[in-house]
């Protein structure tokens, strides 16, 4: 039997075979075909760039969440550090659950045993460390494992909003506060004094003619009254630079560089920040309008060029691209109301809520030795679990115990809270009744 053209059939095979391979690989858009499963929600925009995550070797390492998550878990001082199971005290620890490594609870690619932000531990994987927690607290004792992360319980990463001393703080608090208020933003001390500029003090070269429009929505805005003309976004500072029609993030963040950090960190930004093109709506798992599934997402993408209305972008931008049922709910809800009478002129300033007050909220940070507040452009940051909004939203206008029971409320929150909550944590009611005795104990 002649061997020649079978060898020859297969050899042409097997190349083709890998020709396909390489061009998908390197130069198609179906790369996701070679995925070993869905990607978690949190990392489905930056599937394809599989560097972000893993090693040459295909492995995941702790300093690869690190470069993304790391910042973050040290604003609110970590729980579980990877340094407390390094403490050769904690040693026994790792052979019931290795907590060292991030990807020992989250991994990728699983979508069959993955559960919200990403976690692929069992629910009740508390039980391996913490199974004699009814001796330690007698008030745990029947509490089943599946429930220690529930909203207003334990968060294994941050439990800045749950510590019992913080809860004693908010005791009895009323469901709405008596002046509730949002901060106000406060820039950073001015270090150079700037002049306030108008329409005639544009700077753009000869060959550039812009729309008298835009000159008139640049005069009006934030930028001309702080004395930033055309040069300094569209010339990066440099008038004699090349033009760049269309700036993106980083000429934002030469001022901007708090808020232009978060949007790259956040949803939005991370395509970017990943060196991909910007998220479109139609990247997203949540419900998004279809009249705006191909809509870049930059800084101007929700506050609009030269006009830079950042009402706009805290109400009008967001419902321009979200559709799902929270968000559809919000103009319907006792929220909105407080936002159209605070734009009307009919509240007092801060009283409003719109969707950024909660999801892109105000933080006060330290500069130079004195209180910024920023907007914190990273939605992530206050978006799961859903109880680290508690400090930086709701406990601004609501009382501890309210917002914790409304944030556990999954109907709720679906219609944008325009009902009280249906549900109640019990994190209020065990703080209270240890008070409660602690205040009935004689004096020794």
């Amino acid at each position: 039997m002649r061997r020649g053209p079978q060898i020859l059939i297969w050899s042409a095979s097997t190349w083709l075979i890998l020709g396909s391979l390489v061009f998908t690989l390197g130069f198609s858009d179906n790369k996701k075909l070679f995925l070993p499963g869905d990607t978690t929600h949190g990392h489905h925009q930056i599937e394809l760039r599989c560097a972000e995550c893993h090693t040459p070797w295909g492995s995941v390492d702790n300093n690869a969440c690190n470069r993304c998550h790391g910042a973050e878990l040290a604003a609110v001082r970590d729980t579980h550090p990877r340094s407390k199971f390094q403490d050769p005290r904690n040693a026994e620890l790792l052979t019931r659950l290795d907590a060292a490594s991030c990807a020992t609870c989250h991994r990728e690619h699983e979508p069959e045993v993955t559960h919200a932000m990403g976690v692929t531990q069992p629910p009740d994987y508390c039980i391996h460390c913490h199974g004699d927690i009814a001796s330690e607290r007698p008030s745990h004792a029947g509490m089943a494992f599946a429930t220690c992360s529930s909203v207003g319980c334990h968060n294994f990463h941050d439990n800045s909003a749950l510590y019992e001393d913080f809860i004693e703080k908010h005791l009895d608090e009323p469901a709405t506060l008596a002046t509730p208020r949002v901060p106000a933003l406060r820039n950073p001390p001015a270090t150079v004094a700037h002049t306030a500029l108008r329409a005639a003090d544009a700077a753009f070269p000869a060959a550039v003619q812009p729309d008298p429009s835009t000159l008139t929505d640049w005069a009006d805005s934030a930028h001309a009254a702080a004395g930033v003309n055309c040069a300094d976004c569209h010339q990066a500072g440099n008038p004699g630079a090349a033009w760049v029609e269309r700036p993106e993030h980083p000429a934002c963040a030469r001022c901007h560089d708090a808020e232009a950090d978060g949007f790259l960190a956040g949803r939005h930004g991370m395509r970017l920040a990943a060196g991909l093109s910007p998220m479109t709506p139609a990247d997203a798992r949540l419900p998004m309008r279809a009249d705006a599934a191909h809509r870049e997402l930059t800084c101007n993408s929700c506050h609009g060029a030269h006009r830079y209305d950042t009402r706009a972008a805290a109400v009008s931008s967001c419902l321009g691209c979200h559709d799902d049922r929270h968000s559809r709910a919000y103009t319907g809800s006792a929220h909105f109301e407080l936002w159209r009478a605070e734009s009307a002129g009919e509240g007092p300033a801060g009283s409003g809520v719109s969707c950024a007050t909660c999801h892109l909220p105000r933080v006060t940070t330290r500069v130079d030795g004195a209180d910024v507040v920023r907007t914190e452009h990273n939605q992530n940051a206050t978006l799961r679990p859903p109880e680290k909004m508690l400090r930086t939203s709701c406990l601004h206008c609501h009382g501890y115990g309210f917002a914790t029971d409304a944030l556990a409320d999954p109907a709720g929150a679906a219609t944008n809270f325009q009902n009280p909550p249906a549900v109640h944590v019990e994190s209020v009611d065990l703080v209270r009744r240890r008070v409660s005795g602690k205040s009935r104990q004689p004096n020794p």
